[in-house]
């Protein structure tokens, strides 16, 4: 199975740190970002990763080279223009492939471990499969229901969660699409065709988007005395 790491966007939230340094590079405990994603793939024995990059890309492309300082293999996507994240997997899926992957975004961090993802099985019937968090503070009104079933839901009358930038899809979830497009678009219209499932996580996780959840990431990574 291959994996895609999102690495695109400019990071605005986190200014003045991203004015030259793009947002996968910033370091937590002592490793960018992106680095902390690419070892849990590796960690799980995803040999193939591909990272689309567009604002500061060389600067990406040069800390992390063809990736065998991390035990895989790295393709990049190029963006000259940030395709936002449905379409820069969708630019991407020649590289990807014909078989289900992993996509997770470069600026989160989790202990939820990547391995229970592998054992997905993905069709024309089911599209995706993606992990569902707390609502945290910055987005207390979720994103997505979750039926006892498994499958995400629309239903306004179901508590909703956050969707925690993680999941497994097939190709066949971005067929007919073109351009930029965000993925959210996308996982409402098959969310509602009862096409995508998920779960629940209820371990660490941190969407780095602002300065203060870069500061509260770096205080739990701290070594404990």
């Amino acid at each position: 199975m291959k994996a895609m790491i999102l690495a695109a966007g400019r990071g605005l939230r986190l200014r003045p740190l991203t004015d030259k340094t793009p947002k996968p590079l910033i370091l937590v405990a002592n490793q960018p970002l992106i680095v902390h994603q690419v070892l849990k793939l590796a960690k799980i024995g995803i040999k193939e990763i591909v990272i689309n990059v567009s604002y500061q890309a060389k600067q990406i492309i040069d800390t992390l080279g063809d990736g065998r300082a991390y035990g895989v293999k790295i393709d990049y996507s190029f963006e000259p223009t940030a395709l936002e994240t449905g379409g820069g997997i969708l630019q991407a899926l020649p590289i990807l492939g014909s078989d289900p992957f992993i996509v997770i975004s470069a600026d989160i961090w989790t202990d939820f471990s990547l391995e229970g993802l592998l054992s997905h099985s993905l069709n024309s019937v089911t599209l995706a499969h993606l992990i569902l968090v707390d609502n945290p503070s910055f987005h207390p009104q979720g994103d997505f229901n979750l039926t006892k079933t498994g499958l995400l839901s629309l239903d306004d009358t179901l508590n909703k969660f956050t969707f925690a930038s993680l999941g497994i899809y097939h190709p066949d979830l971005f067929q007919g699409k073109s351009g930029a497009f965000p993925l959210s678009s996308l996982l409402y219209e098959y969310i509602a065709e009862k096409k995508i499932t998920g779960e629940y996580y209820k371990g660490v996780w941190f969407n780095i988007g602002t300065p203060t959840e870069l500061e509260r990431l770096d205080e739990y990574l701290k070594p404990k005395k």
